[in-house]
């Protein structure tokens, strides 16, 4: 079964990262790790939201994903 995003078009992972973002954001800020695993080509679409979330949050998300990748929370595995 085919599920929505909020604008009508197809559900991608970055869509619920984004209707999760509070609390994804948290609990990152809290130590969590994420994972992302798939092919290449979406790695773009999940990068844009997340900058269009970490500034919404008043984050710088360059320096904010620098963060994390120091602290090993940042996990990417695509092909």
């Amino acid at each position: 079964r085919e599920q929505e995003n909020k604008n009508g078009g197809k559900m991608y992972i970055q869509d619920k990262v984004e209707e999760y973002s509070d609390e994804i954001f948290n609990k990152l800020s809290n130590g969590a790790h994420i994972y992302f695993c798939g092919l290449k080509g979406m790695m773009p679409g999940i990068q844009a939201m997340l900058k269009g979330v970490a500034e919404s949050k008043g984050l710088d998300y360059d320096e904010w994903l620098k963060g994390l990748k120091k602290s090993k929370q940042w996990h990417v595995e695509v092909y």
